[in-house]
């Protein structure tokens, strides 16, 4: 099963495909440039020894369709004022400065963002389903089966050049829009040949040198690919192949039952040391004179490995006043996390022309363990032990070209088109339950046991899961400006997803004659061949209804917009998209014999997209923007699929719901913008978006095993306000001081204030697949906020650094108020589940440092300081629910690199 997956992986790795360029917009270069290398932009320190600071070069953003006025009263190179829409932009030396090791880290820093659980980034409170992430002005695939968004945490900061997010809709970007766009650019080609080499090391004081657990997997774990250890069982693959039920009785489960586990990945060993995590990266590039025409290259890989341990407390009730547990876990939990990642990318330039051919590869590799013990409302005075082991792989590989040509002196047109792939793969996911009863009358009371009888405390479990998904993308875009005053662009954009998910979950099942103290055998012990053989213990497959979907989305879209210069104070911005979407979801026939399954999903909508944006320039530093658009958002492909999964890492399992439906957003902000001082700027905006049939997750029981699904709750409204302020202190005549002769203090602070409420009538309807009420009141509440949407977001960075030479000192702070993770049982009248992410405070130093005549740039890390707890709690004020609470710990890092 692992196999396809690691073949691609090897193959491109082999091929050194390994890093992309980045497409740049055109704008006017700053009069006072010294340099026009997008290399320098992306780590000048590196390559000059000075610093971020001083860098005059603007940063390199891919906005697709998008033409930016620099003339008139606006001029000046700064993208962020001059872009017709609401925009911020995280630079090479913004993400160098926060020190953070993914973009997804990265961005948690911008104004009205926030990052939730895997790397899933909240644009203003609104869920991940509301942002778009692009690469390059490209879409992506997600490789997780829960998302159709991809995770950005699987982006290490070295590969991106800047980082754009855009809160306000304008039509050349998708229809599918709520809270912002999110589009990375990756580095660009080069001017001057470099070679870049740093490497890392870092610790936790949770996982560090601390006890830990995991198993033995293969030889080459710590690479992040699999050797074929985890490749599917002969009969397994044969059972599969067959296209056989287990329950038709034709197929011999003891046989599958001998081959599925293994010492290799059921047996939890002991840790007591954890290894430091340690990452390394080298990039280089070089460029060609072709006589009239430059050819670039640049190419990057990187690779880190890390540990984490999460000690874990995980409860939940089912009464409605929260008076007893249903559930009351200790675990802990050991994740390796191994990242490879490579980019390569050709450039072409001749005449004002630009080709560009991107390519990435990212692979995110997991290799989780988890151990606990608890007990249930059903045996209150017997003690659990739960065992979990897996592996899962998630690879994405990415390619583009992109082609922007001058068509004369009052045309341009960019062409675009790419392919990308997705994978994760899960295959061999162990769980085993064992009870210990601690009964007198039990002559086992006091060892835990399993006897595989499919009761609490005795199960047995192997599940295999595979997703895949192919995307193909393309667009046009030509832009004529008959005059510096008027620009018209038209545009036309096509996507084509295709994904496969398939997930086969099996329990195995011994008979009643088997002797209990065969029970007491470790994992790889209970299920071995010749147990297995002797006792008749089988597998049943627990879901043959559904077991595998297919999901597409084809979708086509054209667009113009005018961008007007009305006088020399006043612009606007403003144009209509039209779009259609066919999205399909339904069950893949993997048995002999189609099941009469009626979860399917088809939606074939098309709507008018409008947007508009006006700008007035008060004075030559002080513009107001008003902004207001219509948008949707989407179903996701593992929202709509009727099949379980189980996320391990909140101990939650998820199901889909096929009747869900487009939502509908209208959008306004009003915003005021000073740019007082070179990269200096404060603003202050309020928004609103008003949402019709919202998607939200809500609870339901599925006997004592709470299930998280998803449904259109009728409307909700979003409003709220931000602010945000950029100021530099020169200290360089400080006390007189030399130490303070060149430096200066950087101060960013940003606030963002957001309220969100369902609005949930009496009489209001929803669709729920397999339901038996359709009462929207029967999911969700009339005033709860939605989900993941903090009142209060707050970063704060304070730091010296010097303007001649690299030397920064950045302390970082933020916060988030609490936010919903997870609905109450609406038909119990529970409160919801929060999460409390409070206070972290953060510290990255980086220093050039000249070692027998070589410059070296010295990173120091440490990260939450305070030692923040991640808390996650359901209370009604008399009691207190701990869903899931554990220890971050703090991370220390340190990093060198020289560029040659």
């Amino acid at each position: 099963m692992a196999t396809p997956l690691k073949f691609a992986g090897l193959l491109l790795l082999s091929s050194a495909l390994v890093a992309p360029a980045a497409l740049a917009q055109e704008t006017t270069a700053p009069a006072d440039a010294t340099t026009s290398d997008p290399q320098v932009a992306a780590d000048p320190v590196a390559r000059t020894g000075r610093s971020a600071a001083r860098d005059d070069a603007a940063p390199d953003v891919s906005i697709p369709g998008a033409d930016i006025i620099v003339t008139g009263r606006r001029g000046s190179a700064n993208i962020q004022k001059n872009t017709p829409a609401v925009v911020s932009i995280l630079s090479s030396a913004d993400i160098a400065r926060t020190g953070d090791g993914n973009i997804a880290g990265a961005l948690g820093r911008v104004t009205g963002l926030s990052v939730v659980g895997n790397g899933f980034v909240y644009v203003r409170g609104l869920g991940d389903r509301y942002s778009l992430a692009l690469l390059n002005g490209s879409p992506l695939p997600s490789p997780e089966p829960l998302k159709r968004v991809v995770p950005l945490d699987l982006f290490p900061t070295n590969i991106v050049s800047s980082s754009m997010v855009q809160k306000s809709y304008s039509p050349n970007y998708p229809g599918e829009f709520g809270g912002g766009v999110i589009n990375l650019t990756t580095n660009a080609v080069p001017a001057e040949s470099f070679l870049t080499i740093s490497g890392g090391i870092g610790a936790n004081t949770e996982s560090t040198y601390q006890l830990g657990y995991s198993y033995y997997g293969s030889k080459s774990d710590w690479t992040g690919f699999d050797n074929g250890s985890r490749d599917l069982p002969p009969a397994l693959s044969a059972f599969f192949k067959s296209g056989e039920r287990i329950s038709s009785g034709n197929v011999d489960s003891v046989a599958l039952a001998g081959q599925m586990v293994r010492f290799s990945n059921s047996t939890v060993q002991r840790i007591t040391d954890l290894d430091p995590n340690y990452s390394a990266t080298v990039s280089g590039g070089t460029s060609f004179d072709l006589g009239g025409s430059t050819l670039g290259l640049i190419a990057t890989a990187g690779y880190s490995n890390k540990w984490i341990v999460r000690d874990q407390r995980q409860q939940n009730s089912i009464t409605p006043d929260l008076s007893a547990l249903n559930s009351d876990f200790q675990r802990v939990t050991t994740d390796n996390r191994i990242i490879v990642n490579g980019l390569l990318g050709l450039g072409l330039e001749f005449g004002g022309n630009k080709l560009r051919w991107t390519n990435l590869y990212i692979r995110d590799t997991l290799k989780h363990t988890r151990l606990g013990i608890g007990n249930t409302q059903t045996q209150p005075t017997s003690d659990i032990m739960e065992q979990d082991t897996a592996w899962y792989e998630r690879q994405l590989i990415d390619t583009q070209f992109v082609g922007e040509f001058k068509l004369g002196p009052a045309f341009s047109l960019d062409v675009r088109g790419g392919y990308a792939n997705s994978q994760r793969e899960a295959p061999d996911e162990i769980s085993f339950e064992y009870i210990r009863t601690n009964s007198d009358a039990d002559p086992y009371g006091d060892l835990f046991v399993n006897r595989l009888n499919g009761n609490t405390g005795q199960t047995a479990t192997a599940s295999y899961s595979d997703l895949n998904e192919d995307l193909w993308s393309g667009g046009i875009d030509l832009t004529w400006r008959p005059s510096p005053s008027l620009g018209l662009t038209a545009g036309y954009a096509y996507t084509d997803t295709n994904r496969t998910s398939s997930r086969r979950d099996f329990q195995f099942r011994a008979s009643s004659d088997m002797p209990e103290g065969v029970g007491v055998l470790r994992p790889d012990l209970l299920l071995a061949p010749n147990i297995v053989d002797y006792f008749n213990i089988g597998v049943i497959e627990t879901n043959e209804g559904n077991p595998a979907f297919r999901a597409t989305l084809k979708n086509h879209a054209g667009y113009g917009k005018v961008n007007l210069q009305v006088t020399p104070e006043v612009s606007i911005d403003a144009g209509v998209r039209y779009e259609t979407a066919k999205l399909e979801v339904s069950p893949l026939q993997v048995f002999n014999t189609p099941g009469a399954s009626t979860a399917s999903t088809m939606l074939d909508n098309d709507y008018w997209l409008p947007a508009a944006t006006l700008t007035w320039q008060l004075q030559e530093n002080m513009q107001i923007r008003l902004n207001a658009s219509k948008t949707i958002a989407r179903p996701q492909f593992r929202e709509l699929i009727y099949q379980f999964y189980f996320d391990p890492d909140t101990n939650r399992r998820y199901q889909g719901n096929p009747y869900l439906q487009d939502s509908e957003l209208f959008n306004a902000e009003a915003r005021y913008e000073w740019y007082f001082g070179r990269d200096q700027r404060f603003s202050i905006a309020g928004f609103f978006k008003k949402i019709d049939k919202p998607i939200e997750t809500y609870i339901t029981l599925n006997g004592d095993n709470f299930i998280t699904s998803f449904a259109n709750a009728p409307k909700a409204n979003l409003y709220g306000g931000e602010a945000e302020v950029q100021k530099y202190f020169d200290l360089s005549g400080f006390s007189g001081s030399d130490f303070f002769a060149t430096r200066r203090l950087v101060t960013i602070a940003n606030y963002t204030y957001t309220k969100s409420k369902l609005k949930v009538g009496a009489d209001d309807q929803v669709s729920v697949f397999g339901a038996s009420s359709t009462l929207a009141t029967d999911y969700f509440r009339n005033g709860a906020s939605l989900t993941g949407q903090s009142d209060h977001l707050v970063n704060f960075q304070l730091g010296l650094e010097d303007q001649e030479n690299l030397s920064q000192q950045t302390f970082i702070l933020s916060y988030a108020s609490k936010r919903v993770t997870s609905r109450g049982l609406a038909n119990q009248n529970q409160p919801d589940v929060y999460e409390y992410p409070g206070v972290n405070l953060d510290f990255v130093a980086r220093q050039g440092v000249k070692v027998a005549g070589r410059q070296f740039e010295a990173k120091f890390e440490a990260r939450n300081i305070l030692g923040n707890n991640y808390k996650e709690t359901q209370s009604n004020g008399d009691y207190t629910v701990i869903y899931n609470a554990y220890r971050y710990g703090t991370t220390l890092n340190f990093s060198l690199s020289t560029t040659f």
